[in-house]
């Protein structure tokens, strides 16, 4: 059961970070920052995937907040009344061709050939779950990182660092970036999603 927190945003000014957190409280924050320094020129972030976000800081205070204030959660529908006789899976018949080697392990296999086949299938979803959570850490990391230092010194030598998963060899590479530049690309690179 997936929680309906708000997704967090990371807002930066020349090279340093002004604010972080849900988006009604990162666009207050760049709505004052653009007050105090106009010609500052302010890049909002995704957390959760290091893509740009454009903002609409017309207005007052409240209402830049409002604009951007998390929606409420989606009411849950009461379960249904369940029928009787077998449930509905969602299971769907297709044919599936094999060596008579193949059918035989299958048909040797506890549950039969249908639950082994479906144990298989989610055994190699769980081990392309972790190599997709590699390569969305290393793209959300590269989306902000372009954006940020895509013509600072070192920017391609970081960036294939990063896609060797060289984090050692990337901050090395990010040392001479403003602080909050590397200190977001490694957080975006190693952690979760905030």
């Amino acid at each position: 059961m997936e929680t309906s927190t708000p997704l967090h945003h990371t807002a930066f000014a020349n090279g340093c970070r002004i604010a972080s957190g849900p988006l009604h409280e990162v666009a207050l924050a760049v709505l004052r920052a653009q007050q105090a320094q106009p010609e500052a020129q302010a890049l909002v972030f995704s957390d959760a995937t290091g893509q740009p976000t454009d903002l609409d800081l017309r207005g007052d205070e409240p209402a830049v907040s409002a604009r951007y204030a998390s929606a409420p959660a989606p009411a849950v529908a009461a379960p249904s009344a369940r029928s009787r006789g077998r449930p509905r899976l969602g299971v769907v018949a297709r044919e599936v061709t094999l060596l008579p080697e193949h059918w035989e392990w299958l048909a040797a296999q506890p549950g039969g050939a249908s639950v082994a086949l479906r144990k298989l299938v989610h055994e190699a979803r769980r081990g392309d779950a972790d190599l997709g959570l590699t390569r969305r850490r290393r793209e959300r990391a590269y989306h902000a990182m372009s954006a940020l230092a895509g013509d600072l010194c070192g920017f391609e030598d970081a960036a294939r660092a990063l896609f060797a998963d060289d984090h050692a060899q990337l901050a090395a590479r990010m040392s001479s970036w403003p602080r909050d530049v590397r200190a977001y690309v490694l957080q975006l690179a190693e952690a979760q999603p905030g």
